[in-house]
């Protein structure tokens, strides 16, 4: 079949492979195009230098190396370079909820939306249809003194007696160059009718709040672009960029109730960072939340560890039915995690999960235990459920390095007149560490970002929500950050979770490279 391959070359080969490279510059450009649509600068410039390295490898004669790492790199620039760009950038903005779109669609929003009602409540009955043009229009009296007038997109133009009609209700219905919306054509509008504004001429608006009512709003903040400043006209407040993405009152720009939203995105690099480590409500839960981190993926290592190593030395001797014992040791490590989890989470259950009923019948308990709403108790379930996860791993890689021990280091010893745990402790454990630290290194990283066991058994709590705490007690960084960006969405920081996002990579990286530098102990022994 190789052989084959190999041979396939000339005008077929190069027919395809046209084919292969218009397909993949299709994509390609589709994607730059919906990038584009959504102003994504950084994306725009991966696609499209991907689709130039591309179309340069495999149209010009570049070294054949390349023809063969293209596609590696390609995955790796969209699915690993990327999100690290991006996350690296949003770790340097003010993007927070209020805070997520630009300071030009800010300001249009702010000014937008502060329309209001005038004090008098002025009201108008209308009639909603279309003018000569076919563009929205409407018929309005004015509930005060009476007059109707023609009302477009464009004003209000006030109409002669005699040259509109009046229905039986004694609202305007008709009159020249316009035509009354009919019952479906309201029905299509729906909500769109609010959205709707009649410029009275004065700066003030006539709005429908439905399809037989509108009421005059006035706009209340201005913006002056050769000052970069909001004006209220209701409190005369002039707000002005406070410098991290909020326009706000300039006698106390950092109070949170004196700022408008909503927001842009602003760069307040290093800001988050210092937050962690000098902002007492985001630096105490951090420090609690890593020093439990630390300390779960410490404890899992060791855990699983010694219990996949006792296991596996036990395994070691020659016993029967081995075979069948070490298939049902790898049983944990072949179902699926989160089917696992999920079912230990209802093992845990207060009132019907079998572990309380197994203690309550042997006499261990008289109440039932909340083991998700105890900080100890759920870190203990937490510990528990991923020994169980992650004891086969250890098992099996423990079985393989003892395999590797030459069996005359041991006897050597046993003739010297050392015990078993003598043999153990000085010969055999320290080869084992020596062979499997890269591994168990691993693991501590694994185990550092395992969100799974956290978001699925606890979902990092228990935690007081009602006092507005968004760290748990059985959190870890990766389940924080996750907290942070997405749990709550009206108190989401996308800039604070790339933050400690970055932080985490950063720790995880440093343990990657050190592990690598480690496995060299593998070629020495």
């Amino acid at each position: 079949m190789l052989y084959r391959l190999a041979g396939f070359r000339g005008l077929p080969a190069t027919i395809l492979k046209f084919i292969l490279l218009a397909i993949v510059d299709i994509i390609g450009g589709i994607a730059i195009t919906q990038a584009i649509a959504g102003r994504a600068t950084v994306m725009i410039v991966v696609l499209a230098a991907i689709l130039l390295g591309v179309n340069y490898v495999y149209l010009f004669r570049a070294p054949v190396q390349w023809k063969f790492l293209t596609p590696g790199l390609v995955f790796l620039a969209a699915f690993v370079l990327t999100p690290i760009i991006y996350t690296v950038g949003m770790s340097g903005f003010n993007y927070t909820t209020g805070n997520e779109i630009s300071r030009d669609e800010a300001i249009a929003a702010l000014v937008d939306n502060s329309l209001a009602e005038d004090p008098e409540g002025t009201a108008y009955d209308i009639t909603l249809g279309k003018d000569s043009n076919g563009d929205m229009s409407a018929l309005m009296m004015n509930q005060i003194d009476g007059v109707v007038s023609l009302a477009t997109l464009d004003g209000v133009t006030p109409l002669e007696e005699g040259t509109y009609e009046l229905s039986e209700f004694g609202v305007p219905n008709a009159a020249e160059g316009f035509t009354a919306y009919t019952p479906d054509e309201i029905a299509e509008l729906g909500d769109k009718i609010t959205e709707v504004r009649f410029p009275l001429g004065d700066g003030s608006f006539a709005s429908p709040i439905y399809e037989e009512l509108a009421v005059r709003l006035t706009q209340d903040l201005t913006y002056d672009p050769k000052t970069d400043t909001l004006t209220s006209m209701s409190t005369g407040i002039v707000y002005k960029d406070n410098g991290n993405g909020n326009f706000a009152d300039p006698a106390d720009p950092d109070n949170q109730d004196s700022k408008l939203y909503p927001g842009w995105r602003a760069v307040n690099f290093p800001d988050n960072f210092k937050g962690l480590l000098f902002d007492p409500e985001i630096r105490n839960p951090f420090i609690g939340v890593f020093g439990w981190t630390v300390a779960f993926a410490f404890l899992s290592v060791i855990t699983t560890f010694a219990v996949g190593l006792t296991l596996a030395i036990a395994m070691d001797k020659p016993i029967r039915g081995r075979r069948m014992y070490r298939s049902i040791l790898i049983l944990p490590y072949a179902i699926p995690g989160f089917l696992s989890i999920l079912i230990w989470r209802g093992m845990f259950q207060r009132d019907f999960g079998i572990i309380n009923r197994l203690l309550t019948d042997f006499g261990l308990i008289s109440a039932n235990i909340d083991w998700f709403e105890n900080t100890w108790t759920a870190r203990a379930v937490i510990l528990i459920v991923n020994l169980w996860l992650g004891f086969p791993y250890m098992y099996l890689i423990a079985s393989g390095a003892l395999q590797a021990i030459p069996a005359e280091l041991k006897e050597a010893a046993a003739i010297d007149g050392a015990s078993p745990f003598q043999s153990f402790r000085q010969i055999v454990l320290p080869l084992l560490l020596q062979i499997l630290n890269p591994l168990l290194i691993s693991s501590f990283a694994f185990n550092f970002n395992n969100f799974n066991i956290i978001y699925l058994l606890t979902g990092g709590g228990p935690r007081d929500e009602l006092n507005g705490e968004r760290a748990g007690s059985t959190d870890i960084l990766i389940s924080y950050a996750y907290q942070t960006a997405i749990t709550n969405p009206l108190d989401q920081n996308f800039g604070l979770a790339s933050a400690i996002s970055l932080f985490m990579f950063i720790i995880v990286g440093v343990l990657s490279m050190w592990s690598l530098r480690r496995s060299k102990a593998l070629e020495e022994f």
